[in-house]
């Protein structure tokens, strides 16, 4: 098989220089039209802001408004609706000032002073202390900005900083449309802020200040932009010795001072220094590449799932008569990745150090509508896909390309990213829409300033280039760029600045995954029959498959008025407003079968059946034809930004629902399943080692506990393969007939360690669940200990004389407030457990509240457990 082979190390985090800081908080803001002078005027210390109301930095004009109550939460009900619309009201109504008082001497020397943006939306115009800085308005919403200031700083160390932040012209008018009437893609910026499928527009286009500002201090040379590339080259393995790697690295120094230096630039890794003399002219700004490296027994970073996500410090200096000018400090993973055509599937294929990836993804838009991110929702957010037991995100290119935050959490929990760039077949042209206010032509042609689109991908690669994590460059969602500018991105832009990283011109294009099938080449994207996933072939690395994702009862609560949470019917068909607005797709025939619905808490249980059910189908029907149909697939999606209801696997709050659960459990990398169309048993190997001395063990459950015993034996499985191991399809038919059946499939391992644990309910012969709506009750025994801080284990026990207990959820709340604990995380949930089993469940949060566990399952009633 012929391949294209991506090497390198990669950078986590570029963390501060020597002497880097935050402004991050004491700014104030103010609308431009109740400012009546102009910015010198206003960042001059003398001009009086008192009155103005604080502002949110990192943050946009909506967040600065929400948090000092001039609107209400979007996120709520209808209240988005209460909230003026940028395109009504016209750009000067979210255009603002923000001013920002802060303390830093004016240099002494060859000292400099640097003031940097990571991000504006859309334009603007930079004062400090009485002068413009900016010679040009700056425009683009995914472009850094750097600038000296060291002149411009007052002795006296105190300093105003004033910005007039500008929004995207044209704003769009959201009509419904996907990113409302397409022409927001005029612009180099997000386009999900018009309103999509899966949400309402953001009504100032997260105008403002939305990424971070810094304050660097630094010598005469200034370090920038370092890279770190490594080859890393046979089939390896994640234990052992390994067999060295390379190094090629190199960084930006730019020199501030009026004289030409003299120095070394160096880095830091494992140890060992690299060096290498330079002399660089005044004014000059130049990369310099240093000595290749060969690091030996490098410790690798691996996919999850695959091996440890090993991770380096190395440090960038330059020093100059023996001081340090300045340093970055990287943090590093060391791995390969290689690209290769699948002959038989008709799609790409992904190595990781030499070893086959067999890819099970999920798409991310973006970790907060309103771009309020911080690490710890990062954190959290990146962990749950982890513990679905993913090995890919792809953020989807309507949104950015992602802040090195999310990065860094992808880094740690090894989740390989595919990044698209910002087009969308929607806004970009690929459809006739009667939405979009421009034809085809036109709309193929945005954005309006291709130069600052190319200028903008050189920045923001320059910026995430160096993550392990970062596995995949998308020209667009469903669309390439023009070809003015994707030629250039791709032969020339890439290239330099990267080189590193598959390239795919569109995210469902031909050249990751041929479309012999037709259609748009993703998809479907509501419930689908179980059977569905297992016996109709799909495209062979389908960018965007998915459902629903609904949340249970309590999820509802916290974005839905009382007076809305009435459940929707099929037939009728009848569904709330407030739930339309938030996007509500149907459940429709699925819950039916269920039996009668009580009330809207009852239609949330059931529809975590269904949720749970879906996705574990979904990942186990694409491993069950893994190398034979397909080399990976990406769940449209995983994560909602707002408070949307469909395909999201935990809330916007971080709540999981049965999704989670239902994919983990189908996603493991070691797992026993059930073909539900000729009840084939197979094991699915996700891994690089062989698995010998496995044991199986096969029972089926009726609803009144009682085992009808299958088979138990012995069996092993090659590396990264699926292997079929025997039919119960006629004893399934036979058993669920009446009330339908329960099926329990083990594996054990040698140590007789239950390794995949995996439990399946089937309808009567007529599709319903009467068996399981009529399950009697089951009491569990209930205990719950503390392992440590922020680490519990629950464990429950089903008597032999009971029922199944089924579907149960186990919940950690606040002792004295009783609600949810979150972020929370599971090591399972949504179980069931057999007559005489036992199941230990271990939850890992952080919180200083007292602990309480909620169970409750289908036929098991809610209890408390006090933490012991």
């Amino acid at each position: 098989m012929k391949r294209l082979t991506l090497l390198f190390l990669v950078a986590v985090h570029i963390a501060a220089g020597q002497n880097r800081y935050e402004l991050n908080n004491g700014w104030v803001c103010a609308a431009m039209g109740s400012v009546k002078t102009t910015g010198d005027k206003i960042s001059a210390a003398s001009y009086s802001v008192k009155g103005w109301m604080p502002a949110t930095v990192p943050g946009t004009v909506l967040t600065s408004l929400l948090d000092n109550k001039k609107v209400p939460d979007p996120f709520y009900g209808m209240n988005n609706e209460k909230i003026p619309d940028i395109y009504k009201t016209g750009r000067d109504h979210y255009t603002y000032w923000f001013v920002k008082d802060f303390t830093e001497k004016a240099p002494q020397g060859n000292e400099q002073v640097w003031l940097q943006f990571r991000g504006v939306n859309y334009s603007c115009d930079i004062f400090l202390n009485g002068k413009k800085v900016n010679a040009n308005r700056h425009y683009g919403m995914f472009l850094r900005q750097n600038y000296n200031v060291t002149r411009l700083l007052n002795s006296n160390g105190n300093n105003r900083l004033a910005v007039i932040v500008y929004p995207i012209d044209p704003v769009g008018n959201p009509n419904g449309g996907q990113g409302g009437d397409g022409t927001i893609a005029r612009n180099v910026s997000h386009q999900y802020v018009a309103g999509w499928d899966w949400i309402q527009p953001m009504r100032d286009r997260n105008t403002g200040i939305w990424d971070k500002v810094y304050i660097e201090k630094t010598g005469a040379v200034n370090v920038k932009n370092p890279h770190l590339v490594t080859q890393v080259p046979g089939v390896r393995k994640p234990e052992g010795p390994q067999q060295p790697a390379q190094i090629l690295a190199s960084a930006e120094l730019e020199n501030a001072s009026d004289k030409k230096r003299d120095g070394v630039l160096q880095y830091q890794i494992d140890g060992q220094t690299v060096k290498q003399n330079i002399s660089i002219e005044p004014g000059e700004v130049k990369e310099v590449k240093l000595p290749v490296f060969q690091l030996n027994n490098p410790k690798l970073w691996w996919p999850a799932g695959y091996g440890p996500q090993h991770l380096y410090t190395v440090k960038f200096q330059f020093i100059e008569n023996g001081a340090v000018s300045d340093e970055e400090t990287v943090t590093a993973g060391v791995r390969e990745i290689q690209t290769g055509w699948n002959a038989i599937t008709r799609s790409k294929q992904v190595a990781v150090n030499g070893q086959k990836i067999f890819i099970k993804g999920g798409n991310w838009i973006i970790s907060d509508a309103m771009l309020r991110f911080t690490d710890k929702r990062y954190d959290a957010e990146i962990r749950y896909h982890r513990d679905m037991n993913l090995n890919l995100i792809r953020v989807w290119g309507g949104a950015l390309i992602e802040r090195p935050e999310f990065f860094n959490a992808c880094d740690r929990y090894g989740m390989l990213v595919m990044q698209d760039f910002w087009m969308s077949g929607d806004c970009n042209g690929r459809w006739v829409d009667p939405m979009k206010s421009e034809d085809q032509w036109t709309r193929r042609k945005y954005p309006n300033d291709h130069n600052l689109f190319l200028h903008s991908v050189a920045d923001q690669v320059k910026m995430v280039r160096n993550h392990p994590s970062l596995a995949m460059w998308c020209g667009g969602n469903e669309i390439t760029p023009p070809e003015d500018i994707l030629v250039p991105m791709r032969d020339s832009i890439l290239p330099a600045l990267d080189g590193t990283r598959w390239f795919v011109d569109y995210s469902n294009s031909d050249e990751m995954s041929y479309n012999s099938l037709g259609g748009n080449g993703d998809g479907p994207y509501t419930i689908q029959p179980v059977s569905h996933f297992w016996e109709h072939r799909t495209f062979p690395f389908n960018s965007e498959v998915g459902s629903v994702g609904v949340g249970d009862y309590v999820s509802l609560q916290r974005f839905i008025p009382p007076a809305n949470m009435q459940f929707p019917t099929h037939t009728p068909k009848k569904v709330d407003s407030v739930w339309e607005y938030h996007k509500y797709i149907g459940y429709d025939q699925y819950i039916a079968p269920y039996g009668r619905l009580f009330d809207i808490a009852d239609w949330t249980r059931k529809a975590q059946l269904v949720n749970y059910d879906q996705y574990r189908a979904l990942s186990e029907g694409f491993s069950n034809r893994m190398w034979d149909w397909y080399t990976g697939f990406i769940i449209w999606k995983t994560q909602n930004p707002w408070t949307a209801m469909r395909g999201q696997m935990y809330d916007y709050y971080l709540d999981p629902n049965a999704c989670l659960f239902g994919l983990r459990k189908g996603s493991e990398p070691l797992h026993v399943m059930c073909n539900p169309v000729d009840g084939m048993v197979t094991i699915v190997n996700n891994t690089f080692e062989e698995q010998r001395n496995l044991m199986l063990s096969v029972h089926f459950y009726d609803m009144y506990g009682k085992d009808s015993f299958v088979t138990q034996v012995f069996t092993y499985i090659e590396p990264s393969s699926a292997k079929r191991i025997l039919s119960v399809k006629e004893l399934m038919t036979n058993l669920s007939k009446e009330k339908g059946v329960f099926l329990s499939l083990q594996l054990l391992d040698e140590k007789k360690q239950v390794i995949s644990d995996n439990f399946y309910w089937y309808p009567d012969e007529i599709g319903n669940y009467t068996g399981v709506e009529a399950l009697a009750p089951a009491l569990l025994k209930t205990n719950a200990k503390q392992l440590g801080k922020g680490k519990i284990e629950v464990t429950l026990t089903n008597p032999p004389t009971n029922t199944v207990a089924f579907f149960n959820r186990v919940t950690l709340v606040d002792a004295n407030k009783k609600e949810r604990i979150l972020p929370v995380f599971y090591s399972d949930n949504y179980f069931s457990i057999v007559p005489g089993g036992e199941k230990k469940i271990t939850i890992d949060y952080e919180s200083s509240a007292a602990p309480l566990i909620i169970v409750e399952g289908q036929n098991v009633r809610p209890q408390e457990i006090k933490v012991q």
